[in-house]
């Protein structure tokens, strides 16, 4: 599926998100590594079939195998983290922030492109999951590693859009199964 598929199987009512969709497919602010990575990440942790499928036909084949790769596995370790930062962060107890967690993350030793690349996809992912925490670390450790404010915000960008278009697929879906139950 192509992006102008995707965008065309997009409600009306879901215009904008057509609109940033192929705006952000040429974002600026990033290489083309660190756009077409973000996609991919994003697709996989928005954890919607058609989604990830579209993105991947249109982003994979601009990418490395290795980068294809470390996109899913940012996707893979953030889907892990974010659930243990946040519940470090909710939990009254602060005992749990101090305590080791115990994580396993050789890939991230491995990864077949830039580190910074890798930290850019892990923050679209963590926006998606919403935790904060890693969102803030991310952040920072970013900003020191030299990256503009504007990459930052084109990678969080991607992963707002990209779950939206997840979501409202979503929402379409679960109106349709609704309407066939009361048919």
């Amino acid at each position: 599926m192509s992006l102008e598929a995707l965008k065309k199987a997009l409600p009306e009512y879901a215009k904008d998100l057509k609109r940033n969709l192929g705006t952000l497919a040429s974002e600026q602010a990033l290489t083309h590594q660190q756009r077409a990575g973000a996609f991919p990440a994003s697709a996989v942790s928005a954890r919607h079939p058609c989604v990830t499928d579209a993105i991947f036909s249109v982003f994979a084949p601009f990418m490395t195998a290795e980068a294809v790769q470390a996109a899913k596995a940012a996707a893979a370790i953030m889907a892990m983290n974010n659930v243990y930062c946040r519940f470090t962060h909710l939990a009254s107890d602060p005992t749990y922030r101090s305590m080791p967690a115990g994580f396993c993350k050789s890939v991230s030793g491995k990864l077949g492109v830039e580190k910074g690349d890798f930290e850019l996809w892990w923050q679209a992912v963590s926006a998606i999951n919403g935790c904060g925490t890693c969102v803030n670390a991310q952040e920072r450790q970013m900003r020191a590693a030299g990256f503009s404010t504007e990459a930052i915000q084109a990678a969080v960008r991607i992963a707002w859009v990209i779950h939206a278009i997840a979501a409202t697929f979503d929402g379409e879906a679960a109106l349709g199964a609704r309407h066939e139950e009361a048919a």
